[in-house]
């Protein structure tokens, strides 16, 4: 037997001189589980249309119109969402962007003594993070930088680096210069390339304003793929943990050195209790950088699903992450936060595994506990 929720038939039917009292229907259906994601239940939503004319068996009073039989006869179906997408669907982190900022050439005069105050900003198309910016040059056409950058790659067949070079105000906005697109891939991996490109007033190549001359940027881009090897995963460890994750290792001779991306997805937590409200939100803490999830309101089970990355120059073996779950009063007022349990982590284990799925119960809470995913990538 098949059931449709019966919300969908009372906005589809005209029921003036009509009342559907109750309804079961007997049917085929084709049962579509899509898009398949990375996170349990694995799918995203279901899509339900039914192969063949019904069979329905319902009881009314006053008349009712015979499409109700076909309202979801394929092709028309009905969707159940299962996820929210908006955070099932994230892309993860294949490698690094490395990024030399050189110089500049014959940029455009701004200012009215024949000068600028330049400075460059980048971002990757597709991304959500700050862009990164180099210092400001006074008073020069021909600034030179030599200033490194590095940007979270997560697709490098699509992306691309934006490059936009602005002239510095003090008061009001500051005007753009020039900018410069460059698609990822044109890169060859661990490889480092030089490019010296000139810059366009938009992106619009059919602009005619586009062939006046604004200067040229000279950059050094290199394309790091994680390794292979950092996506090992030993399974999660058994039990929960209350401070730290087990890090002592009889052969420890062996220490990872290099380049990485630490990632820190906060999938939930579970009975997590506030005296005073009960707007719950994580909050990580590492390396004195802040990083804070959404809020979500009425529930001790939240479920956040969030990623955050955390680029670092030399594995972090001998650290600790400190994670929070903190509950706001909305509005202004007294005693505006209350922390309902924290846990500390120690990062070995994921340095050395490349990824751990652990739950942790939390400290100075009763029954808390808070879902973690780590990860390590390296280049």
């Amino acid at each position: 037997m098949f059931s449709v929720p019966m919300r969908r038939f009372f906005a589809k039917i005209d029921y003036a001189s009509s009342q559907l009292v109750d309804m079961q229907i007997f049917a085929a259906p084709r049962i579509t589980l899509k898009p398949l994601v990375s996170i349990i239940p694995c799918f995203g939503s279901i899509i339900v249309s039914l192969m063949e004319k019904p069979h329905i068996d319902f009881g009314v009073k006053g008349t009712i119109k015979k499409q109700v039989a076909s309202l979801y006869l394929w092709p028309q179906t009905l969707e159940i969402p299962i996820l929210d997408l908006s955070t099932a669907a994230i892309k993860k982190p294949v490698g690094i962007l490395h990024i030399t900022v050189v110089r500049a050439i014959r940029l455009l005069k701004m200012d009215l003594l024949g000068s600028s105050d330049p400075y460059v900003k980048l971002s990757l198309s597709g991304g959500k993070l700050p862009a990164k910016k180099t210092t400001i040059k006074k008073k020069n056409l021909n600034p030179e930088w030599n200033e490194d950058f590095k940007l979270i790659v997560k697709e490098p067949e699509s992306q691309l680096l934006n490059i936009n070079v602005f002239d510095w105000d003090k008061v009001g906005a500051h005007d753009r210069l020039g900018v410069q697109v460059v698609p990822l891939k044109r890169l060859i991996p661990n490889e480092t390339k030089e490019f010296t490109l000139d810059l366009l007033k938009n992106t619009d190549i059919s602009d005619p304003h586009n062939r006046k001359q604004r200067g040229q940027i000279v950059v050094k881009l290199t394309y790091a793929p994680f390794r292979e090897d950092s996506d090992k995963f030993s399974g999660p460890l058994d039990g929960f943990q209350r401070k730290e994750s087990a890090s002592d290792r009889a052969d420890g001779n062996e220490s990872p050195t290099g380049a990485g991306l630490l990632m820190v997805t906060i999938q939930g937590a579970q009975d997590v209790e506030g005296k005073r409200h009960n707007n719950l939100y994580a909050l990580v803490l590492f390396r004195g950088e802040k990083k804070k999830s959404k809020m979500i309101s009425r529930t001790h089970d939240p479920r956040w699903n969030e990623e955050f990355q955390f680029m670092l120059e030399e594995p972090p073996v001998s650290e600790k992450i400190h994670i929070k779950v903190l509950s706001k009063r909305t509005g202004i007022g007294f005693r505006s936060k209350e922390s309902l349990g924290h846990v500390d982590i120690n990062l070995a284990d994921v340095v050395h595994n490349g990824r751990i799925n652990q739950n942790y119960h939390l400290i100075d809470s009763k029954n808390g506990i808070i879902h973690v995913e780590l990860g390590w990538k390296t280049v």
